[in-house]
């Protein structure tokens, strides 16, 4: 088609009233205004520019000089992670402690230093706590730098990027799709600036804004440019204490550390009255000698207290961190870790997770007799009308760019004079992911006006279009196909212009696949995590490039225009099929939704502002470092190097924490459901306590603390389930009313077996044989399933209590020796058969009450 025959193809213009389909844009277009006032237009290169002379030019470096002396500026400590101070505030002032600091000097007065054991493993495990946690400090304040927004400031005339903590007040900040609006201010330059305010006032419809209107911290634009001058900075800005609480370091709303909270608690309530029968049963009732008493007292206390769990999990958190700092990872909120382990559907975006950003034109195809050179001068010209193109106007620019040159046209088979540099741009219409689409009017060479949009066929083409078909043939090649429309009557704003728009050329588009991305779907597959790719392009273009890189159910694809809007039906439609293509922002957010009402637990990734709302939504939002500002504020996540193959590690180190925090939390507990019943027992029959708190301090070390510390940090790839306090006390309680039993029995046979002197250290010593033992088996079935290194380290400490009961000076320091033969073996045989009682339990705890 000729550009006559072009010019002569349109002038309908729709009845009164309507509207075109998705266009934001209003009669009010000031732009326009001076096209019809007949005024002389500006070359093709900016967009909707005012007159240079006119153009505000922001401050003079004088003036933001003068500011900052004044203190105006936005210097809100927006941090990533608690200070040192906090740090060690947190770890060293708990009410744990506090008790176990008391106990300790006491100790240190009436016992030997042996017994003063304990209190210097806390001070270790305080310290690793501190040290960890500082390392976690440096490692997210170093991440935080990179991933800091980079706002565009403009000053004496010329725009650069500065930080975000440098605005002062009545800078210019200038704004374009993505951005987020980092002070509040006054709207100076619009042009057709869509501002998207959901995250401030809950409202999802864009709110279009004009010269003099108001912008709010917090928001973000979803399409058109603009800037505005800054009115409020620093604390005075709307958002700005909200912004620092949403980015710093921190670790509420764990269900892990809301479970460890409630079991403290209960264990507090337990200990107190338990510990002060234990005073008064063994300084009181008990005629001893006093200080063995107190040591003995003591003793029995200490263990109660599972100092060890929070210090473990601050640990454990703090490691997660620090590994996933190193392969660039930001974890903006801690629980993150822990809400990935817990995921089982992850929702991807193609653009930018399954593809590269990058595209490049494969192909243009004219319709309807389209003069090729032509098309080609009015792709040209297209690519000059947007300053901040995305990746598809980005692909078209490098195939034609402006300036005439020779540009890798990808086999488009450019023939043209490279005269589009003569056209001038009128009007232009940003994309919008709502309607699909862009447009750019222009002044051709010849004085001719003419108006273009810009996006998907299957939006701008009615049902029964015959260019469909072949659209749809590149569509499962894979390919990305945009149409190029000429609107009649030459005007964007005119009324129905979408709907009547003159199909004129395919331009198709070869998008870059990320060679890592089928690696990542092979190991949510491996792991039993669903995938779903939702995406904004052609429902069968997208299944096409999921195939290719291995999808499972990749050919179950489902146009969301089609999707039900019950709730109820659409969470069916997402758990039959993998692939949804055209999926409007809106959308996203209640496909989300639809799925979490199903149980599910949910990631969404994405990089781009119409992944805004649906991140938000998710259970965990994962965020690409080179997305949009608005996508990097509401995740929880920031892959720093763009690179969707780091998703599988953050979800293996959300498994390995969770999963390792509820393994250890049953060691720990176990210990201090044994010693509350021991402590219990001993109350009831007024005997002495059987251990002195160096017995209980090498049993806490080889069953518990050194155990521990490994299996902490051991690979764990198993899913984390709900319900930690259930899961944790359901096997917690029965091991440790074992341990306490055959415990107290070999005890109580050990004072009937043994008299004179020694008989006490005696009886001690069997008593704790047979508590070493039952600990151990704990150990051994908690370290299931086995590998070499577990095996290795229940042997390790089951070799370390030999040497003690082996090495004379051993013995004498931990007051462990084994008296005769028939105690000790009588201890073993007691602790072998409450073994064979603990696999029983454990087995039918397993069945019976699943958590």
């Amino acid at each position: 088609m000729t550009q006559r025959a072009l010019d002569s193809s349109g002038g309908q213009t729709p009845g009164p009233g309507e509207q075109p389909p998705g266009n934001s844009r209003t009669s009010g277009n000031p732009r326009q205004a001076k096209i019809d006032a007949g005024a002389e237009l500006d070359p093709v290169h900016p967009v909707d520019p005012p007159p240079p002379a006119h153009r505000p030019e922001g401050l003079t470096t004088a003036e933001v000089a003068e500011r900052v002396a004044r203190g105006e500026v936005n210097d809100v400590p927006v941090r990533s992670s608690r200070s040192v101070v906090e740090i060690v505030r947190a770890n060293v002032f708990t009410r744990f402690n506090l008790i176990i600091g008391v106990l300790w000097v006491i100790m240190l007065f009436v016992a030997p230093i042996q017994d003063s054991l304990f209190g210097f493993v806390i001070v270790a495990n305080t310290g690793i706590g501190i040290i960890q946690e500082w390392r976690a400090k440096k490692t997210l304040d170093s991440l935080a730098v990179i991933g800091e927004a980079k706002p565009t400031v403009r000053r004496d005339g010329t725009a650069s990027e500065i930080s975000t903590s440098e605005i002062v007040l009545g800078d210019l900040v200038e704004l374009g799709p993505g951005d987020k609006v980092v002070v509040d201010g006054t709207v100076a330059e619009a042009d057709s600036l869509e501002i998207d305010e959901s995250l401030l006032t809950g409202e999802a419809d864009p709110v279009i804004k004009r010269a003099g209107d108001q912008v709010m911290s917090g928001s973000f634009v979803v399409a058109g440019g603009g800037a505005f001058t800054a009115t409020k900075v620093g604390r005075e800005a709307y958002a700005a204490q909200l912004a620092e609480e949403a980015s710093r370091f921190t670790l509420v709303h764990s269900e892990l550390r809301s479970g460890i909270s409630t079991i403290l608690k209960y264990v507090t309530w337990m200990m107190v009255p338990t510990a002060i029968g234990l005073i008064i049963s063994q300084l009181v009732v008990k005629d001893n000698n006093f200080k063995e008493s107190v040591a003995r007292t003591v003793g029995g206390i200490v263990p109660m207290i599972p100092e060890g769990l929070v210090l473990l999990t601050s640990v454990a958190f703090a490691i997660g961190v620090v590994r996933l700092g190193r392969k660039q990872c930001l974890v903006q909120e801690l629980p993150a870790i822990e809400g990935l382990a817990r995921v089982d559907v992850v929702c991807l975006d193609k653009t930018g997770t399954l593809t590269e950003g990058g595209m490049d034109v494969s192909e243009v195809r004219p319709l309807n007799g389209s003069d090729e050179a032509y098309v080609q001068r009015v792709l040209r010209a297209f690519g000059s009308s947007d300053p901040r193109p995305n990746a598809s106007l980005q692909a078209i620019i490098d195939a034609y760019p402006a300036d005439g040159g020779d540009g890798d046209t990808a086999g488009a088979g450019r023939t043209d004079g490279g005269d589009a540099g003569s056209w001038a741009v009128i009007d232009a219409m940003p994309f919008s992911s709502a309607r699909k689409y862009s447009g750019a009017a222009f002044t051709e060479a010849d004085g001719t006006a003419s108006a273009w949009l810009l996006g998907a066929p299957d939006v701008l083409l009615s049902e029964g279009d015959p260019a469909l078909k072949q659209i749809e043939r590149l569509n499962e090649q894979g390919l990305r196909v945009l149409l190029l429309a000429r609107v009649p009557g030459g005007a964007l704003d005119a009324p129905g212009a979408a709907a009547e728009a003159v199909p004129t050329a395919l331009v198709v588009l070869e998008q870059r696949l990320r060679p890592d991305a089928g690696d990542t779907l092979a190991y949510f597959a491996d792991q039993n995590v669903a995938t779903k790719v939702i995406s904004g392009d052609n429902a069968v273009s997208v299944g096409a490039v999921a195939g290719k890189l291995g999808l499972a159910g990749a050919e179950n694809t489902l146009d969301a225009r089609r999707l039900p809007s019950d709730p109820d039906e659409m969470a069916t439609a997402m758990e039959r099929n993998a692939v949804f293509g055209r999926v409007t922002p809106q959308q996203k957010r209640d496909m989300v939704a639809a799925l979490q009402s199903r149980g599910h637990t949910v990631a969404m990734t994405g990089d781009g502002v119409n992944d805004v709302l649906a991140l938000k939504d998710a259970d965990i939002g994962v965020s690409m470092g080179s997305g949009s500002e608005a996508t990097r504020a509401v995740a929880q996540i920031v892959l720093l190097n763009n690179s969707f193959a780091t998703l599988p590690s953050v979800v293996a180190e959300g498994r390995r924490v969770i999963g390792n925090i509820t393994r250890v939390a049953t060691l720990f507990l176990t210990k201090t459901v044994y010693s509350v019943l021991l402590a219990i027992l001993v109350v009831c029959t007024q005997v002495e306590y059987p251990f002195l708190p160096r017995h209980l301090t090498l049993l806490s070390t080889l069953t518990i603390g050194v155990p521990a510390f490994f299996l902490a940090l051991a690979p764990n790839k198993e899913r984390a389930q709900p319900n930690f306090v259930r899961r944790v006390m359901r096997y917690a309680i029965p091991s440790g009313a074992i341990a306490a039993a055959s415990t107290f029995v070999t005890y109580l046979l050990a004072r009937h077996h043994y008299s004179g002197a020694g008989a006490l250290e005696a009886e001690t010593s069997a008593a704790t044989l047979t508590l070493f033992l039952v600990s151990m088996y704990v150990l051994a079935i908690i370290a299931r399933p086995y590998t070499w290194w577990r095996v290795a380290l229940v042997a390790a400490m089951g070799l370390g209590f030999l040497i003690v009961l082996v090495v004379p000076w051993l013995q004498d320091f931990f007051a462990l020796k084994l008296v005769g033969t028939v105690m000790p073996w009588a201890a073993v045989g007691i602790a072998a058969a409450a073994a064979v009682l603990l696999e029983f339990v454990w087995r039918w705890v397993g069945r019976r009450f699943r958590a």
